[in-house]
């Protein structure tokens, strides 16, 4: 049997092509996808062969998504043929064979699918604010409006920031955030940046900020934005360290908090507090989604066909300003 998959043949160069299935064991998990999303950032900086990517091509990648699944090995117990299933750790492909431990059930049969195909990155989002140990009350920032970055927006309006800052460069996805609870959206490359943070939170600084540009001069930028004693939740991933920084200056005397939060540093069995296992968080997500708390919909900018890759990527690379919800739909895909 046979599937669909867009590859990452060689740096920025996609291709869409049919390969054998992979052989299922008795620990895998047959999904036919409905839905993938791209995740810009991560994506963008593998086909790019950005340092501190994978660097081996060919590559399949795409770890968000949603489908129903169609088999199942023989040690599976969590999911049952015709469930509709969260993938993580899949591709990019009309159909994943995943470990059982790699997907998670949809319970609500009201969730769009669509919606549902957010919830892995959303997950990734949710992961970062809980690590800041935020409080009712307490300000907060969010840098960088990507998928992740809009998710934490909303979370943290949800714990109850106040006031609530997001930043971006991209006028679209600043007034996105304010759509979705931000109080105020900055432009980052405004000279007077760091001050009107400063005066939007009273002279104090922000008591906490998730990070999600991955970018060094970001990472300066949150830094003068703290307050004493904040925190800031290294959300995204800073592949290149190329803006020196004061750190006895900008965290020694100020006791400011960095906190690493790649995904990968997650329980595994077990959740505590401010420290969820993916799939807590994921069905804690599906459960907001399904209370009318979290949005996914204003975040879906476009649903496109896999055939369409090599120019949706190639669009990725040149655009700076990538639509942040693009989706690949498999549900015509055989």
């Amino acid at each position: 049997m046979n599937r669909r998959e867009i590859i990452f043949e060689k740096p920025q160069k996609v291709v869409y092509k049919e390969n054998p299935l992979p052989i299922m064991t008795d620990e895998s998990v047959v999904v036919k996808m409905h839905y993938t999303v791209i995740s810009g950032g991560t994506e963008r900086a593998n086909l790019m062969a950005e340092k501190n990517t994978w660097n081996k091509f060919p590559m399949t990648i795409g770890y968000c998504g949603v489908g129903t699944v169609k088999d199942v090995g023989a040690l599976v117990k969590n999911v049952n043929i015709g469930d509709r299933v969260l993938v993580y750790h899949g591709i990019h492909t009309s159909i994943n064979v995943v470990h059982y431990s790699n997907v998670t059930k949809v319970e609500d049969e009201e969730i769009d699918s669509l919606e549902a195909a957010f919830v892995v990155v959303a997950s990734m989002g949710l992961g970062g604010v809980r690590k800041l140990e935020f409080e009712l009350g307490e300000s907060a920032m969010v840098m960088g409006l990507g998928l992740l970055g809009i998710f934490a927006v909303q979370f943290l309006a949800l714990s109850g920031a106040n006031p609530l800052i997001a930043v971006d460069l991209n006028k679209e996805r600043r007034d996105l955030a304010l759509q979705l609870g931000a109080d105020y959206a900055l432009n980052p490359a405004d000279e007077d940046f760091v001050e009107q943070v400063k005066r939007i939170t009273k002279g104090k600084g922000v008591n906490a900020c998730v990070e999600v540009t991955g970018v060094s001069k970001a990472m300066s930028q949150a830094l003068d934005c703290a307050s004493r004693m904040g925190r800031i939740s290294l959300l995204g991933c800073t592949r290149v360290s190329d803006c020196e920084i004061d750190y006895y200056q900008k965290i020694h005397l100020t006791g400011v908090k960095l906190i690493g939060a790649h995904n990968f540093v997650r329980p595994k069995e077990e959740s505590y507090p401010h420290h969820w296992t993916h799939h807590d968080d994921c069905r804690a997500i599906l459960d907001l989604i399904s209370a009318k708390k979290v949005q996914v919909k204003p975040i879906v900018s476009r649903v496109v066909k896999p055939e369409t890759a090599p120019e949706i990527y190639k669009e990725l690379c040149e655009n700076k300003n990538f639509p942040i919800g693009t989706v690949f739909n498999w549900r015509e895909v055989n």
